[in-house]
């Protein structure tokens, strides 16, 4: 089979490699769609701290089950699936009191062990999740940053009858607004200062704001009145919008950390005492936010295609990173093609 290897930053070799067995408890699937993410665009820049190369990327993912092990009861040849990409020891404390995402060895495919950018994939059945038979192979690959918007909304708190800020409008931030609204937020406020992806939320049903082109604290007033915001969503990791987040939440009120930081980040502690608030960070997602992610696209809660702006085919797998490089806030999300 070929498989697409990133062998230093920015070069990619496609590879004949041979297809995996089939283990007892894993199940064998064809790719088909692959999502790229900003964590995979760091790699094509050597400027991810976790990465080594070579490396096979691929982790937001839909696929066709091909194969089953003999002790694999779940799922048979023909279901659609996506993938969890985590591998986990099992035996820390995160991961033996039901945090496994935040396993003290966490591996993620695509990253620190092999992704599935190839034409077939073996993995545990545990890690698979069934899709619905007329989900999209587009959408399906969709679920896997649809279920980080989905574990960071649920790790603020109830969002029933609540007023949210969302500073940054890129994929994640636009699908942490659309998650708030589908769990029950009053009303939902996103901050960007693209326009391309302004009118992308706009699209997708989302309030926004340019903070270039308008006061943002007369903004947040203006929508939620002088309580302003229950719950803040920084998610783009940066310390500008940081200290938005900070700057403009009200007393008593919380800030979830959603955006990866490249550099290191810099706050007012001294605010964050003093108005007691409450910080909490958000990393990757498990099980229970992925049933709950394909759930809300079930009930048609989630927007996707306003976010799927352009397909690559997977024989070129370097163009996506070089288009997302040059189109910048326009490549809202990138999917690769495995069948041309």
């Amino acid at each position: 089979m070929m498989q697409a290897v990133m062998t230093t930053p920015g070069v990619i070799e496609y590879r004949e490699v041979p297809v995996p067995e089939v283990g007892p408890d894993q199940i064998k699937v064809k790719m088909k769609k692959i999502g790229v993410c900003g964590s995979d665009i760091h790699v094509y820049h050597g400027k991810h701290p976790y990465t080594s190369y070579p490396v096979v990327q691929g982790h937001e993912v839909s696929a066709e089950v091909v194969e089953v092990g003999s002790n694999v009861q779940d799922f048979v040849p023909g279901d659609k699936v996506t993938i969890q990409p985590q591998v986990v020891c099992g035996k820390c404390y995160p991961c033996t009191h039901g945090m496994y995402n935040d396993c003290e060895v966490l591996k993620v495919m695509g990253f620190q062990t092999t992704g599935m950018a190839s034409e077939y994939f073996v993995t545990e059945a545990a890690k698979a999740l069934k899709l619905p038979d007329h989900m999209s192979y587009d959408h399906g690959a969709m679920i896997e940053p649809l279920a980080v918007a989905v574990h960071a909304v649920r790790r603020a708190g109830d969002m029933e009858g609540k007023q949210v800020l969302v500073l940054g409008g890129g994929p994640i931030g636009n699908l942490v607004a659309q998650t708030a609204r589908a769990m029950g937020a009053k009303r939902v406020l996103l901050s960007e200062l693209s326009a391309y992806r302004l009118e992308t939320a706009h699209t997708c049903g989302i309030e926004t704001v340019n903070p270039n082109e308008r006061d943002l604290l007369e903004a947040i007033e203006d929508t939620f009145g002088s309580d302003r915001a229950d719950y803040i969503f920084e998610c783009v990791g940066i310390n500008q919008t940081m200290d938005q987040a900070i700057r403009y939440a009200r007393k008593g009120s919380t800030i979830m950390v959603v955006g990866v930081f490249g550099d290191l980040g810099t706050i007012n502690m001294g605010f964050v005492q003093d108005h007691e608030l409450t910080l909490k960070g958000s990393a990757m997602y498990r099980v229970e936010d992925y049933v709950k992610a394909i759930e809300l696209v079930g009930d048609g809660k989630i927007e996707f295609d306003a976010l799927i702006t352009d397909h690559v085919p997977f024989t070129r797998y370097l163009d996506a990173y070089k288009l997302i490089d040059e189109q910048k806030d326009r490549a809202m999300k990138v999917i690769i093609d495995m069948e041309e």
